[in-house]
């Protein structure tokens, strides 16, 4: 086999990998608006659930990294842009990181605090959008082994999902602090929506080391 069919079967198998870590993290991204639904529905059972998908998302995860590791290793110096695959999929399962500890403050959140101040609209707005950021990774991934230059375009779209997300963010904790009197509440709320934000900072970071990547195949 010439060296060069060998490097294009070792990027398809790496790419490959990468691909299903970014999709186990989407999963991840939908039961977290899952377990945010229970949560407001008052329904413990659901929420209970969505976090325990969660987490197994979150094992999976760091599994295919840990695959995508081994992987990169046997291939050497073959691939001149390994490093750079590395360093995606730990972006990757650092957003995943992100979602399981998003999901685990729930349970520590009153849903008399969202009722009262009117406070879930908002916050339901902030997921669904943060998990809008997840779902365009999840193109940006996906756009890597089929047309790499529409990678980066598809990267340059997530950039501006973030910097809605930034300006929700902002305007839900100024709420929080003008509307929530628990202080257990308010510390609790505001680890949330800042996990929220640092998920879709994330999702930025991994689609920065994808374009990189693209940029080398």
């Amino acid at each position: 086999m010439y060296s060069g069919e060998a490097e294009i079967q070792a990027r398809r198998r790496t790419l490959a990998v990468l691909q299903d870590e970014a999709r186990r993290v989407l999963d991840a991204a939908r039961d977290l608006a899952q377990a945010y639904n229970s949560l407001v529905n008052g329904d413990k059972e659901g929420l209970q659930s969505a976090i325990e998908r969660v987490r197994k998302a979150e094992d999976d995860t760091e599994s295919l990294r840990r695959t995508l590791t081994r992987e990169l290793a046997e291939i050497g110096t073959m691939m001149m842009n390994r490093e750079d695959l590395l360093r995606t999929a730990y972006d990757v399962e650092a957003i995943a990181g992100y979602i399981s500890g998003i999901a685990f403050r729930f349970t520590q959140l009153s849903v008399d605090v969202l009722k009262r101040n009117s406070l879930d609209a908002d916050c339901k707005d902030l997921i669904d959008t943060a998990i809008q950021s997840v779902q365009q990774l999840n193109q940006v991934v996906h756009a890597l082994s089929v047309n790499p230059m529409s990678a980066i375009d598809s990267a340059s779209q997530l950039q501006k999902t973030e910097k809605d997300i930034d300006n929700k963010y902002r305007v839900l904790v100024s709420k929080i602090f003008e509307e929530v009197d628990s202080v257990k509440d308010m510390v609790v709320f505001k680890d949330i929506v800042e996990g929220i934000e640092d998920l879709a900072d994330h999702c930025l970071a991994a689609a920065d080391s994808m374009t990189i990547v693209a940029l080398g195949l």
